[in-house]
């Protein structure tokens, strides 16, 4: 079944549904498809498929609408420190809240899985993604120059720290709601 196409004339609609489930190897082939799109140097089948090895300290999840697979996100875990590995979103699926659904996500396993702070790195070019982040309480912590070997872009490094407290937690829920339609999340198994 073909996902349905977003109406750009249309704000987001509340009959939105997005299901966040556990990445498998079954998505890799239109996770691959994303990665080509969005990156210059997009991740192989073989390193995906190393991460989701990973399972004490991996979560990857991808967003699916009708079925089909617009998004995906990840994260490492490593005590109390979660690093969002990555995120991105089908570019026709841009500006529907796939990419908050995928981050309020990853915070909230991390926070389950015992993480106290998240971090990430992003291009410095990247003001729309910077600007979500800051939403979800990023602030920036430095720069890791020509970070981006393939454009020697630098990276902006960007913290979220207390996630777990009760402000953390109510900025979390806030910006969940915010988000029109419904998300459905299937959680990974302990």
């Amino acid at each position: 079944m073909a996902a349905r196409q977003p109406d750009a004339s249309a704000h987001p609609g509340a009959d939105l549904e997005v299901q966040l489930v556990p990445m498998r190897r079954r998505h890799l082939r239109h996770v691959l498809q994303i990665e080509r799109q969005v990156y210059p140097r997009p991740w192989t089948y073989v390193l995906f498929s190393q991460e989701l090895s990973l399972v004490t300290s991996r979560a990857y999840y991808v967003a699916r609408v009708d079925g089909q697979v617009v998004g995906y996100s990840g994260v490492m875990l490593s005590l109390e420190d979660a690093h969002v590995t990555n995120i991105a979103v089908e570019p026709e699926w841009h500006r529907h809240g796939i990419a908050q659904r995928l981050l309020a996500n990853d915070a909230r396993e991390a926070m389950r899985r015992g993480a106290r702070h998240l971090t990430l790195e992003v291009r410095v070019s990247n003001i729309a993604a910077q600007a979500l982040y800051r939403k979800f309480g990023f602030a920036p912590a430095g720069v890791r120059r020509n970070y981006y070997v393939e454009t020697n872009e630098d990276a902006l490094i960007m913290w979220a720290d207390d996630i777990c407290s009760p402000g953390y937690r109510r900025r979390l829920a806030t910006l969940e709601a915010q988000v029109p339609g419904t998300t459905v999340i299937e959680c990974i198994a302990p």
